[in-house]
């Protein structure tokens, strides 16, 4: 089978190439996966440049790619939540990455049944950004009628959690620039903030929670908008000492600065470590099936072009979601 494979690292077009390799074999929680679509996502061709070869060492060559849609075509023995010809998506584990091939095995307990009403290509784009805007704003205890932040509305993470907090009935502002604004409005978005224009501190402050989408000030300047008792949940700034245990970052303390602040406000400070999850991704499907989410597609590729969608990719100017289709 063919995959898309990173056989060295540094640029894009250099680290990258699609090579013939041996279909994988199914172990007895695992399915096979026949891939429909796979999206693309910035930690993929961080991971191919090399930024990230101390925290997640391959063995090269390594097939590229965490999300994925398509159909189960075989299973292990001890699989039985799924069946063969069933239609999936899903955010495979770290041992199990490259979605962007012809098949892939997953551990079944990280699979979810595709939404009924979207293509592969658009399911596709929904489990790393789905899954990181839910359990981001949900260690927030988001709640209707909570006034929330979230910073970069138009990027894939931020234009889920903006629909997601308005399906919880929160008040939603975002920034962004001015060329998406009437976009992310149309998004949910209650005021939709130019970054280039305005100053976001003085249009929203005394807030219930900011999330976090951006890091270094951004992650200090939220606890000068959030009000007493406020929330900041990031998945940018400085792992919470909790987070940084599970990630096994030993003897780790929260810097000085961040703890004054959380001190000051009587805060709540959450870093969200996105991890698979099945039932979260079940519960997109269904607010994908009502209504309350729509995937955002920027653009499609072909399997054969795949190395052009993650230069495109690596550019910053993709508006939603970017897709290699193998259908």
């Amino acid at each position: 089978m063919k995959a898309l494979q990173i056989v060295k690292y540094g640029e894009i077009k250099d680290s990258l190439s699609i090579n013939e390799i041996e279909k994988p074999s199914v172990k007895p929680n695992d399915v096979l996966v026949e891939v429909k679509a796979a999206s693309l996502n910035p930690i993929d061709y961080k991971i191919a440049e090399g930024h990230l070869k101390e925290m997640l060492p391959l063995k090269l060559p390594s097939t590229i790619g965490f999300d994925v849609s398509g159909v189960v075509v075989d299973k292990g023995a001890d699989v039985n939540n799924f069946e063969i010809g069933d239609e999936i998506y899903s955010r495979v584990p770290q041992e199990q990455m490259g979605t962007v091939a012809e098949f892939v095995t997953i551990n079944s307990d990280k699979v979810a049944k595709k939404p009924a009403n979207i293509s592969f290509e658009e399911a596709s784009g929904l489990p790393l950004t789905g899954l990181t805007a839910i359990q981001a704003l949900e260690k927030a205890g988001i709640k209707e009628d909570d006034r929330i932040l979230i910073h970069a509305g138009s990027g894939g993470v931020g234009s889920l959690a903006i629909q997601y907090a308005k399906a919880k009935g929160a008040i939603v502002y975002t920034t962004t620039s001015s060329k998406n604004a009437d976009w992310v409005k149309a998004l949910g978005a209650d005021r939709v903030i130019d970054y280039k224009t305005e100053d976001y501190k003085v249009v929203a402050n005394n807030l219930d929670i900011v999330f976090d989408t951006l890091g270094d000030d951004y992650t200090f300047e939220a606890f000068e908008i959030i009000k007493d008792g406020g929330k900041v949940t990031t998945i940018m700034g400085p792992p919470d000492e909790e987070t940084a245990k599970k990630m096994g970052i030993k003897d780790y303390k929260l810097p000085e600065q961040l703890l004054k602040l959380i001190k000051e406000k009587s805060a709540v400070y959450k870093y969200t470590w996105m991890q698979p999850n099945a039932e979260q991704l079940t519960d997109i499907k269904t607010m994908v099936e009502d209504g309350d989410i729509k995937p955002i597609v920027d653009l499609i590729y072909s399997f054969e072009d795949g190395i052009d969608a993650y230069e495109y990719l690596a550019t910053g100017r993709a508006q939603g979601k970017v897709i290699i289709s193998l259908s």
